[in-house]
């Protein structure tokens, strides 16, 4: 089904899915021997949301591989960069509080278990944003598993078409201390305009010091619905019902690291095969995939 204005999700269904979907990734990558990263809440979470396709990935219950026993390869290389852009986004992090940032905030935070798993310094607040439903079932499937967060987690339970910042302030947020902001494999699924509207929010409440980190896919303008369909059609098989071309707005937008540049931030970009070989790990010929190469980004911002 189609995105409509408004329209509503949870993690088994239309956009709440792919956060599932996510998971599962990391939870397999978490059990490669290379130990890129290690997110132990991930497979929890997702046996918890009850997909079966995706419950039996995690359980080892059926390889990716199998999907196209010829395309082993290419399912490995879809594993690795899931790994690859979670060590990328954790890196960040770490960077960040490093220099002394010591709040954080997750948009669109999904099953994302970073307040859970990072060893976040002392005195560190992640305020966690996403819709009351997603927040409500991660915060009770996590302690139901006796898992607390290892910094000070702040939930925004409050969909981001909605005044988020506002809801983001009465939560604690201090607009006048750096932030390290994250918009993970967000962007694709808002359109054009509150895409700008996301970044010009961010910009708004970041004081000198903040810093953010997204993904920028020059492909989404030349998305092929129909290419994209072909590549998850083995999926559909296995009775997964995902459609992803309906749930990405695709078509002309404004450039993720010109946009930001133009409100101040400066902006480092690394490609996917930059990222690969500084961790080392070998990248297979991705031409078949829908949405082309992927941009991961940073920025810092000095306030005007």
């Amino acid at each position: 089904m189609a995105r409509t204005e408004g329209d509503s999700w949870d993690l088994a269904s239309s956009v709440g899915a792919t956060a599932t979907m996510v998971a599962a990734g990391r939870a397999v990558a978490s059990r490669d021997p290379r130990g890129l990263i290690d997110d132990p809440f991930a497979a929890p979470l997702v046996r918890a949301v009850g997909i079966e396709f995706f419950t039996k990935v995690v359980d080892g219950e059926f390889d990716m591989a199998d999907l196209d026993p010829s395309n082993g390869a290419s399912m490995q290389a879809r594993i690795d960069e899931m790994a690859l852009r979670t060590r990328f986004f954790d890196d960040y992090f770490l960077d960040s509080t490093r220099g002394g940032v010591r709040q954080v905030v997750i948009l669109a935070s999904g099953l994302d278990s970073r307040a859970y798993r990072l060893p976040w310094p002392d005195g560190t607040v992640v305020y966690e944003v996403d819709q009351p439903a997603v927040i409500e079932f991660k915060t009770s499937t996590l302690a139901a598993i006796g898992a607390e967060p290892t910094a000070e987690r702040r939930t925004v339970a409050v969909d981001l078409r909605e005044d988020w910042p506002a809801a983001l302030r009465a939560a604690g947020f201090d607009s006048e201390a750096p932030t390290a902001w994250c918009a993970e494999g967000l962007l694709i699924y808002l359109p054009p305009e509150a895409q700008d509207l996301l970044f010009d929010n961010v910009t708004a409440l970041s004081a000198s010091g903040s810093t953010v980190a997204t993904e920028y896919v020059p492909g989404i303008r030349q998305f092929d619905p129909e290419k994209a369909r072909a590549a998850t059609a083995q999926m559909r098989e296995h009775g997964l019902d995902l459609d992803m071309p309906s749930l990405i707005y695709h078509g002309e937008r404004n450039h993720v690291m010109e946009y930001l540049t133009s409100l101040g931030w400066q902006v480092t970009g690394t490609s996917r095969a930059e990222l690969f070989a500084q961790h080392d790990v070998p990248m297979v010929d991705r031409d078949n995939d829908p949405l082309g190469e992927i941009v991961y980004v940073s920025a810092t911002y000095q306030k005007r």
